[in-house]
């Protein structure tokens, strides 16, 4: 007999749990902007990657209600934005390292939520 896979609805979390969240997403999007801008600039400070980080975790957190399509639009033009004030880039490399940091992100957060969800079903 197979399982049938039920719809997961988010609940709802107190102050600490949303400050939590929001503490834990900066620290990773922190990291894959410092990842990102070493391997694009070169060697470039982590304060500047903290500022940025900030940036898509305010907004994925802000947006959680809406599709995913629409966070990640938003989060990405976003992300450029903060990409260009805070290294003050040129449209064209800020571009090139927004990318570098979605793809960042996208390689370290799939295998760390297919880790996540292989420890939740693991038995005993």
């Amino acid at each position: 007999m197979v399982p049938v896979a039920q719809s997961v609805a988010p609940s709802q979390g107190g102050p600490f749990a949303i400050l939590g969240t929001l503490l834990l997403a900066w620290a990773f999007f922190t990291f894959t902007a410092q990842i990102a801008t070493t391997y694009l600039l070169g060697d470039v400070p982590w304060r500047r990657a903290a500022v940025v980080g900030v940036v898509p975790a305010v907004v994925s957190m802000a947006l959680i209600r809406y599709p995913p399509g629409v966070i990640l639009a938003v989060a990405l033009g976003a992300d450029f934005a903060a990409m260009q004030a805070v290294y003050r880039l040129r449209y064209r490399t800020a571009g090139l390292v927004t990318l570098g940091h979605g793809v960042a992100s996208v390689a370290l957060a799939v295998p760390l939520a297919n880790l996540v969800e292989l420890l939740t079903t693991a038995p005993g």
